[in-house]
């Protein structure tokens, strides 16, 4: 792991909006969350949707990288030495760590269990603590959760494979 791919948070940042469109469509859970908000196709319409996207696309790629510690074991080791840019200078027992160990658990499998206990542990309990506070239903908080669960498992399984 010397070098990380940027390309690959991009990427993987695409996979909210790909799914979010599965997730979300009538055919799916759209029509139960459009209920379970009160929303009526009116309503989605009004919405500025370059807007919506576009920082969508930002949050998840800031998403992307953030899963990056969670999957990639190395990147404690070299948050050890200070950052990538001491990989040149680091001792001699980091060199021989990560020759051993630099790319041990870099599997999309192993990204995606981690994606997935980051969604559990992460994103199903704030979803659930806004959606108790906001008066929700289980019903809303089981889709908003259910879906950062598997966007983040498969996210999670690129950036571990990729980045």
């Amino acid at each position: 792991m010397e070098k990380i791919n940027l390309i690959t948070f991009f990427v993987a940042a695409i996979v909210t909006l790909i799914i979010g469109f599965i997730w979300y469509h009538p055919k799916v859970f759209g029509t139960i969350w459009m209920r379970e908000n009160n929303f009526t196709e009116e309503d989605l319409k009004k919405g500025n949707m370059l807007k919506i996207f576009g920082f969508t696309y930002i949050f998840s790629v800031m998403l992307s990288m953030a899963l990056m510690s969670f999957t990639i074991h190395q990147s404690g080791a070299i948050g050890m030495i200070g950052g990538p840019q001491f990989i040149e200078t680091a001792k001699p027992s980091f060199h021989a760590f990560m020759a051993d160990y630099g790319t041990a658990f870099r599997t999309f499998k192993h990204g995606a269990l981690h994606g997935f206990m980051s969604g559990l542990f992460f994103a199903f309990p704030i979803v659930g603590i806004n959606g108790l506070f906001e008066r929700k239903s289980w019903k809303y908080i089981f889709i908003h959760a259910g879906y950062w669960m598997l966007t983040l498992t498969i996210i999670g399984g690129i950036v571990c494979q990729f980045a």
